[in-house]
């Protein structure tokens, strides 16, 4: 077997960071030892998350078992998940904000063709979708829990609340075709062409947002349990945030 030294594109910060989360939660646990040290887990779970490795490929790299492997990245994915912020939190940023802008994206999945709920009409293939709120730059803000990938935008927004947390705010928002036109009649030409032009300039601010949430190589085909996704972009929202401008709890 050949093995050679590899790089990773996130700052040191974000090892760091990694690290203490992890350190401290051994402390509360009183771990005395384990079978990698906590600077190790924390890479492990920065290699799985931001290339995709596979467990198989980490035991190599690592010297371990994949069980140990699994349980470092569960607990990593596990003490990240803490914090990342509700939708409650996220909103008092958010008001501070000129304006927000609400998307959708599907996180494709390894799934076989009988799974119907997960499959998405819309870009015809199987996956979670996910509701993202990004500033006036196109910068991610708050991600919601993942639901199958049948689900429609504008009824996941409603489900998760954000509809109705937005509305009560009063903030101008900006949002795609999927959630506006309920309850509309007919509009003129000249309307829908200001519409489609407008539509155009938050699509790409969405997908200026989602292109760094993508840079996690692991969110771009999960093959894990759908039960584990939802703790896995949160994992990963904690890190972009961390990754760009060091971690900070919403307060």
């Amino acid at each position: 077997m050949l093995v050679y030294p590899s790089s990773m594109d996130l700052s040191s910060r974000t090892l760091r960071f990694l690290t203490g989360q992890l350190t401290a939660r051994r402390k509360k646990l009183g771990t005395r030892w384990r079978r990698l040290p906590v600077g190790r887990q924390a890479l492990l779970a920065l290699a799985h998350l931001r290339f995709g490795d596979a467990y198989a490929q980490l035991t190599v790299g690592f010297g371990i078992g994949i069980a140990t492997v699994f349980r470092c990245i569960r607990e990593a994915v596990e003490v990240l998940t803490t914090l990342a912020p509700t939708l409650a939190e996220a909103m008092k940023t958010i008001r501070t904000k000129a304006f927000v802008i609400l998307d959708g994206t599907l996180l494709p999945i390894d799934r076989i063709a009988a799974d119907t709920s997960y499959y998405s009409g819309k870009h015809e293939r199987h996956g979670m979708n996910v509701q993202v709120l990004t500033d006036p730059f196109g910068r991610l803000l708050w991600a919601s829990p993942a639901l199958p990938g049948s689900t429609h935008d504008l009824t996941a927004a409603r489900q998760h609340g954000i509809t109705e947390a937005l509305t009560e705010s009063g903030l101008k928002r900006g949002a795609d075709k999927a959630y506006q036109g309920a309850g509309r009649g007919r509009r003129p030409k000249r309307w829908k062409r200001r519409h489609n032009s407008s539509h155009a300039k938050i699509r790409c601010l969405g997908e200026q947002a989602m292109a760094p949430l993508k840079g996690w190589r692991l969110l771009r085909k999960l093959r894990c349990s759908t039960n584990r996704i939802t703790d896995i972009v949160k994992a990963v929202l904690v890190l972009h945030h961390t990754s760009i401008r060091g971690w900070k709890r919403p307060s």
